[in-house]
């Protein structure tokens, strides 16, 4: 049985090796399998498959079935029916936008691990991320690994690579399962042309990854110490569930090798600041939860 871990591996696997029937189609750079469902016509509309990449096999879903998604996720079948619409920035588009949308876009389920598009690659499309964790990173000829950051859901990933039709800046993989539905390039752009509002919202998030860009390397490069990185990595963990002082409790799922490659630093340094922060009782720590005692304190902290 064939492993799947990328997106480029699902082009060069035969359907027997999976053990079933099914007919091989390739959509928008992925591989579609159909299992014991008609054979779609040569320019099917995404919008009517979902499909699972798979650790051992996987079949397309099609809309309105009540089968149990894979990796335990909450599968969203329609942008129409999605419960986080309107909190999202692209997804909160005129009906009409979303019809056009919808019939564009492939819906797949990946599992931790999976990588959607690698740097350096050319741009087959964008990847909505409707759930679950994805970390974009880019990487040094010596192997050296910095994490540029985690994006939320709802964000477009591939946004910028896939507009200028320059290389992916950045690999994206996925760090707990999430669905992350797929549009080709060229399907995408002749979307953005057709529709003014989406082309704003694409241009809002361009605006908002080239902030949050100029923030990173502000704390990369202008801190002058790992502690105070850490601190200020701790601080952007809470900005969205906590705005106030206080004790704040978060959970992270990251690694310590993870939180170095996103400060710029070593897992032992890592290491080393959660047991100093403990000692000076900023922090709490219980598993993946974390307890900051005192917002306030870790942000005078942070700016030292």
């Amino acid at each position: 049985m064939t492993r799947i871990t990328s997106c480029r591996d699902l082009g060069h696997i035969p359907a027997a090796d999976y053990g079933l029937p099914m007919n091989d189609r390739r959509v928008g750079g992925a591989l579609s399998r159909s299992v014991g469902f008609p054979e779609p016509p040569i320019r099917e509309s995404m919008g009517n498959r979902f499909w699972f990449v798979p650790k051992d096999k996987g079949g397309i879903i099609p809309r309105g079935s009540t089968m149990r998604a894979p990796y335990g996720l909450e599968i969203i079948e329609s942008c129409f029916n999605c419960p986080h619409r309107e909190e999202r920035l692209f997804c909160n588009l005129p009906p009409p936008a979303l019809k056009h949308l919808e019939g564009i876009t492939g819906a797949a389920s990946y599992p931790k691990g999976a990588t959607l598009f690698v740097e350096g690659q050319k741009p087959r499309g964008v990847f909505i991320l409707c759930t679950g964790r994805v970390k974009l990173s880019t990487s040094s000829a010596d192997g050296k690994t910095l994490i540029l950051r985690v994006p939320e859901e709802g964000e477009i990933l591939g946004l910028a690579a896939s507009v200028s039709g320059q290389p992916y800046q950045a690999t994206a993989e996925v760090l707990e399962p999430a669905q992350a539905n797929f549009i080709a390039r060229n399907d995408f752009l002749e979307f953005l042309r057709a529709h003014g509002e989406a082309a704003l919202r694409v241009a809002q998030q361009l605006s908002e990854n080239y902030h949050l860009a100029i923030n990173e390397m502000r704390t990369i490069g202008l801190s002058h110490s790992a502690a105070e990185k850490f601190a200020r990595f701790l601080l952007e963990q809470t900005s969205e569930n906590h705005k106030g002082e206080g004790k704040v409790r978060l959970t992270l799922t990251l690694t310590h090798e993870e939180i170095a490659q996103m400060i710029g630093s070593s897992r032992e340094t890592v290491t080393r600041l959660f047991s100093d922060f403990k000692k000076k009782q900023l922090l709490q720590v219980k598993g993946s939860t974390v307890v900051i005692q005192d917002v306030a304190t870790l942000r005078r902290f942070a700016e030292d």
